[in-house]
Order: structure tokens, then sequence, then C-alpha cells
């Protein structure tokens, strides 16, 4: 893997970085989340640590998937790099404050992938439909051949359609789409995620994996 400035970059448009050092047996499921409107409050352009704050009920989620040996992996996409916003040093202090918002309450990230090409970007990140960008699914494809997943068996909760579309096309079968509608598109089952009765049902899901 390519370094740029210490930063986990694969290239130049893409984070990959392993956190901790569980391991998991080839063959697990994952769950895979968006970050900003997902884990955290969406900010628009998150750039500043000190406005982070985790959105309700996340936390038992992604502590769930540790108890049962499940991966969490992390895909986010970024393209206030690529139009100049903020750099990759401001996406590491965010992120970070993320993951220690996260432990506060008991639950880790195994792996965050974060994707910066942008048609709207600037140089080397200028790319249009990069297939690292969701709903492009490369950044799943990407985790799945990391950690040797059965990404047939996994599940991705995010915030948006391009979430869900990108986890329809890396071949997982169910999704949780946060103040969204249920809908069956192309083998995902997509259930909505707005209340304590929706929370159940993914809890429930990811304690069966």
């Amino acid at each position: 893997m390519a370094e740029s400035r210490g930063f986990p970059l694969a290239e130049p448009g893409l984070w990959v970085e392993r956190i901790g050092a569980r391991m998991f047996p080839a063959g697990r499921p994952a769950l895979f989340l968006d970050r900003d409107g997902t884990i955290n409050v969406d900010t628009g352009y998150p750039d500043d640590p000190a406005a982070m704050v985790l959105r309700d009920g996340i936390a038992p989620v992604i502590e769930a998937a540790n108890q049962g040996g499940v991966p969490v992996i992390v895909v986010t996409n970024q393209s206030g790099i690529a139009r100049g916003y903020f750099g990759w040093d401001a996406f590491a202090r965010v992120n970070g404050r993320v993951l220690e918002l996260l432990a506060e309450k008991n639950a880790f990230v195994d792996m965050v992938l974060a994707c910066a090409y942008h048609e709207a970007g600037r140089g080397a990140l200028a790319v249009a439909d990069h297939p690292m960008r969701k709903p492009n699914p490369g950044m799943l494809l990407e985790a799945g051949r990391r950690l040797d997943l059965d990404l047939s068996r996994s599940l991705i909760v995010g915030d948006k359609p391009a979430d869900m579309e990108a986890g329809q096309r890396a071949g997982l079968a169910r999704g949780w789409l946060i103040d969204g509608e249920g809908s069956t598109t192309g083998g995902l089952s997509v259930s909505p995620l707005r209340d304590t009765h929706d929370l159940e049902a993914l809890l429930t899901a990811i304690r069966s994996l």
C-alpha cells in the first residue's frame, strides 16, 4: 500500500485503514456502515473534529457486531477532499474523533475506507464515476478482498440510496436505510431504520450472522 504523509492511501483518492488487531476467519459476513449521517450527525463537509456527534442508537449496532465476531467496516465518500475544502489531514482528525466517540460507547470499527474521487475534483482526484465512489461497489469489494469476507451474507447501513445501491452491486442481501422506506432492488432487501422497532430488527439480524 502506498503511504502519503503517513496516511494509509492505497491510491491518491482512496484511504484504506485497518483498525486494531482483531482477526477474523475467512468467509465471515461483515457489517458495512456509511459514516456521515449514519454513524455521526451529518455536518455537510466534515472538517472539524469538535463538531462530531454520534447518531442515537448507532453505537449498540456496532457493539452487537463486535460481540458477534462480525467485522465492522466504514465506507464513506469524501468529495470535500476532491473539491479542495479540506485534506486527508482533516479527514484523519475527524475520523479519529468519530472512532473515539464510538470507543467511549464500547463500539469499535475494524476497517475504514474513504473515497475522495469526484468529477468536480482537482488534479488526480478529478474522476467522474470512479469505481470506488458509492453508488459503485468498489470500497465494499476491496474490503471483501482484503478481509476474505462473505459479501452475500453481509449487511449495510446508510442514509442515502447510493449506500443501498453500492450494497446491492456488491452482492449484499440486506440493507437498512436511515429515515428511508423499505424496498427490494436487484436482490438487496432494504429495510427502513426510523425507530426503536427498526433498530431492534437490525440488531436481531446482526446477532444472527
